[in-house]
């Protein structure tokens, strides 16, 4: 393995940790270090991998938005509780970093809900909305990992 290839791992894997952890934009690394890879590379089966990966990484990125979205809608659960989470979450991260991310996206949606409809039937909805950003999630790194595993195809077959 090259020097580029070993820093390309990295960066996937860490840009894997970072769709899990929303610290830093993980699709972005992973998507990076493929073009990367494939520019230092310099084959057609090199940018082949790359675009592929990308168009995984694309389609990944629209599916966990719509799948969420649409069990979202079902549950009559509306945007704007997510907007709340997800700035209380954002205030939370700087408050108590990394774990307020998530302590203040749960409080976020529970107050907005709790607002919405009241304390007794805030929780059913704010775990909708939780399971729904948890696919989201999983979604999202289901796609890094296949532009990975192409990535490493890439490496092994060049």
């Amino acid at each position: 393995m090259t020097v580029v290839e070993v820093l390309c791992a990295v960066a996937i894997v860490v840009g894997l940790l970072g769709i899990v952890v929303p610290i830093i934009p993980g699709v972005v690394l992973v998507a990076g270090a493929l073009v990367v890879w494939a520019y230092d590379t310099g084959t057609g089966l090199a940018w082949g991998i790359a675009w592929s990966g990308l168009v995984v990484l694309a389609l990944g990125f629209v599916i966990k938005y719509a799948v969420p979205h649409r069990r979202l809608k079902d549950a009559g659960v509306p945007r704007r509780t997510l907007v709340i989470g997800a700035v209380l979450g954002i205030v939370g991260f700087f408050v108590i970093p990394v774990v307020g991310l998530f302590i203040g996206f749960v409080g976020g949606v529970w107050l907005a809900e709790s607002n919405r409809l009241g304390t007794a039937s805030a929780w059913p909805s704010t775990k909708v909305a939780l399971r729904a950003t948890g696919l989201s999630i999983l979604i999202e790194l289901a796609s890094g990992l296949l532009a990975s595993g192409l990535f490493i195809g890439g490496v092994i077959a060049t």
